[in-house]
């Protein structure tokens, strides 16, 4: 099968992605090993789409959600290639803005009935003073769209007013968007890679995240312990908890109508109660770190290749049977 994976230069991006070239080689080295034809592509503006369109793949892999283009409006690549015609990988465009807005997909598991961290939005001088705060400190603060731990650091854990306001500040002037405050949730934390394939059975992969104890005493998970990869994911060896967590993440992923594959986080309180966090819906692929393929990895000792092998059952499927692009027949919508 003609395939051909899809990125661009996205060290600038906010959003979420297979992430460097080196992972893409990573997934391309694999595809590969299927006994697939398959090339990676940089693509930069819509010309380079074209070229992609114009040599009709049967299939074209992910690797990122959208690509930026200057002075015009982002190509989400979901969209772009299901109006042309071609098999693509992964979610929706529709679906892949719950990945994008953490409180869209927050407000639209919550309506479902799907447990979520109580939260609101903040802007610089919304509030002036803690009692007209929606939810009690202590609070968590992030930017709304951001991955990779981007903008998350000691300081989102905010337990008074002053600090609350300065933190609110920082962010709004660094991503220049609205701020997510949560509920701060003091339990335990989990990472559920999910992947469903072409016959709709679930692969799960419930792990628990385990970051460094900072110089505060907080365990917070964010772009410095990303980079560093100081965090640890270990195996959840109760199976009340597991069980617990994966049946969470399993619904949000239906109630979300996700397709082929994406990741679900999840905290818990001090009673061990499961919230959903984010979803993640073109998650790492970075051998050897990204939680995803090491979710699998450690739930259920899959390799990489097998964990890619996996990752585009779904989608793989489509193509040889010549299912449009936008049909999505194996979601449930919850």
């Amino acid at each position: 099968m003609h395939i051909e994976i899809i990125t661009t230069p996205n060290d600038a991006l906010k959003e979420s992605g297979f992430g460097s070239l080196t992972a893409c080689n990573s997934v391309l080295d694999t595809v590969k090993k299927m006994g697939h034809s398959v090339r990676l592509n940089v693509c930069e503006s819509k010309n380079d789409l074209d070229d992609v369109v114009k040599r009709k793949p049967e299939l074209v892999v992910l690797a990122v959600k959208y690509i930026p283009v200057i002075h015009e409006d982002d190509v989400w690549l979901s969209g772009y290639f299901a109006q042309h015609g071609i098999n693509y990988t992964g979610s929706s465009r529709e679906v892949l803005k719950f990945d994008s807005n953490k409180v869209l997909a927050k407000t639209h598991l919550s309506n479902k009935g799907i447990k979520t961290a109580n939260y609101f939005i903040a802007t610089p001088s919304q509030y002036k003073n803690e009692s007209e705060l929606p939810v009690a400190f202590p609070l968590f603060l992030k930017p709304l769209d951001a991955a990779n731990g981007n903008g998350i650091d000691d300081l989102s854990y905010v337990t008074n007013f002053s600090d609350y306001k300065s933190k609110v500040i920082s962010l709004y002037d660094s991503f220049n968007q609205p701020v997510l405050a949560e509920e701060y949730l003091d339990g335990r934390e989990f990472t559920v890679a999910v992947i469903k394939a072409h016959n709709k059975k679930l692969t799960v992969s419930a792990v628990e995240v385990i970051p460094l104890t900072s110089s505060h005493g907080l365990r917070i998970l964010g772009a410095q312990a990303k980079k560093d990869d100081s965090e640890k994911l270990i195996e959840i060896i109760d199976d009340d908890v597991k069980n617990s967590v994966a049946t969470l993440a399993v619904e949000a992923f239906n109630a979300l109508g996700v397709r082929d594959y994406g990741r679900i986080d999840i905290k818990t309180n001090n009673h061990g109660e499961c919230f959903f966090m984010e979803a993640n819906l073109v998650p790492g692929m970075t051998y050897g770190s990204s939680y995803f393929p090491e979710a699998c990895s450690i739930a259920h000792e899959f390799s990489y290749d097998k964990v890619i092998e996996l990752l585009l059952d779904g989608s793989l499927n489509r193509a040889s049977s010549n299912i449009p692009p936008h049909i999505r027949p194996d979601v449930s919508t919850g």
